[in-house]
């Protein structure tokens, strides 16, 4: 019985996420023309929702990176209750082919209230005029799949390695452009992470202890709560 009823529920959750028969996915018309996007040599893809079965409290999305997978944890503790929470984090870089594809999935599981989105550290290498498009095309379809959601525009954090923190930082004013642009508000995670000390609070080049999670974690749920 518990089986048929998961696979039941799969099927429902599937065909919930299909068009219908002739018609266009919506995300296709946001898809890049072309792209040079070359993926890395492991693509890797994380979704988890908690308190499924609750869909009277308000739904955040977050949307990232490892930089995600590593506070998605901690902030799903500090809501507390007062907001149930999915995540999807990947490594898929906002140029991929694929991105837009697997986005319109996660979007089409569940209704959210809020959503917070980035794409940025595995987009460092990309062509940043390609990026900046594919970009603005995932913030204009969030917005069209999903118009009640509350959008933030999350910022990417900076890096060990200076040079790569320059790149992020180049990215994420292109991030703060589109917000200006499309009315949208911003998690500046870049700001609370830079002044920190790089031998203290960073694991890695990219990653972070758990000090440093913690600051971000707080930093994303005092925002959507409007703490």
């Amino acid at each position: 019985m518990t089986r048929q009823f998961c696979l039941m529920a799969a099927v429902t959750l599937l065909m919930a996420a299909l068009p219908a028969f002739g018609e266009e996915p919506l995300y296709k018309q946001f898809q890049p023309a072309s792209s040079t996007h070359k993926p890395e040599s492991i693509e890797w893809s994380n979704y988890m929702s908690f308190d499924t079965p609750d869909t009277d409290t308000p739904r955040l999305l977050l949307i990232g990176d490892s930089i995600c997978n590593g506070y998605q944890s901690r902030v799903h503790s500090l809501l507390d209750g007062r907001m149930t929470m999915t995540f999807w984090a990947s490594s898929k870089c906002a140029t991929s082919p694929e991105y837009l594809r697997s986005l319109d999935m996660v979007l089409s599981l569940e209704k959210f209230s809020v959503i917070s989105f980035n794409n940025g550290l595995h987009s460092l290498s990309a062509d940043p005029a390609e990026w900046e498009a594919a970009y603005r095309g995932i913030v204009k379809f969030i917005r069209a799949k999903c118009p009640e959601a509350k959008l933030y525009l999350t910022l990417s954090t900076p890096l060990k390695d200076p040079e790569l923190t320059a790149k992020s930082k180049a990215l994420n004013q292109i991030v703060c452009q589109v917000a200006n642009e499309e009315g949208l508000p911003t998690i500046d995670l870049f700001s609370v992470m830079d002044p920190l000390d790089r031998g203290e609070f960073w694991s890695d080049t990219f990653h972070f202890h758990g000090p440093a999670i913690e600051k971000q974690a707080q930093t994303i749920v005092e925002t959507v709560l409007g703490e």
